[in-house]
């Protein structure tokens, strides 16, 4: 049974484009015990399980992009371009409970329904939130993904 688990978090934690440091930081687990439970020293708790799951699910820049040619077909479909991250994730401070935050360059022809049916798509992609701003935005928010947008 640990031998289950244990490669079963190795999988999920190398799906999700996560090192053991990363799913630490994310999960609140140690790394050392971690990699415990990822060898089969060590079974883990089911409290320590549901924070193992709960990081997992929390986004990462590599996992994004692990999607990125979805995504950008996505954009396209919605007349968008130079999609970007911003925000905790680029950051690498996505929590599990964090979104994902895009910034696009609409094309000439793009609408603001295009702009909600992207995000719309992305949600369904990666199963988050999404928020989507535009770059010919004005404002705070457009400011910041401008400041700290990282190409998808």
């Amino acid at each position: 049974m640990a031998e289950s688990v244990a490669g079963s978090l190795r999988e999920r934690r190398r799906v999700a484009g996560m090192s053991q440091r990363d799913l630490a930081r994310a999960s609140g687990v140690a790394q050392p015990n971690i990699a415990a439970y990822e060898s089969g020293r060590r079974a883990p708790s089911v409290q320590t399980l549901a924070k193992l799951d709960a990081g997992l699910s929390t986004l990462t820049l590599e996992r994004v992009r692990s999607f990125r040619s979805q995504i950008l077909e996505a954009a396209a479909r919605h007349r968008l371009a130079d999609v970007r991250v911003f925000g905790s994730v680029a950051r690498g401070e996505a929590t599990a409970g964090s979104d994902l935050d895009l910034l696009v360059h609409p094309g000439i022809d793009a609408s603001l329904f295009d702009l909600a049916a992207f995000m719309v798509d992305v949600e369904a992609i990666l199963g988050v939130s999404v928020d989507v701003v535009s770059d010919a935005s004005d404002g705070r928010v457009a400011d910041l993904g401008r400041a700290e947008a990282i190409a998808l």
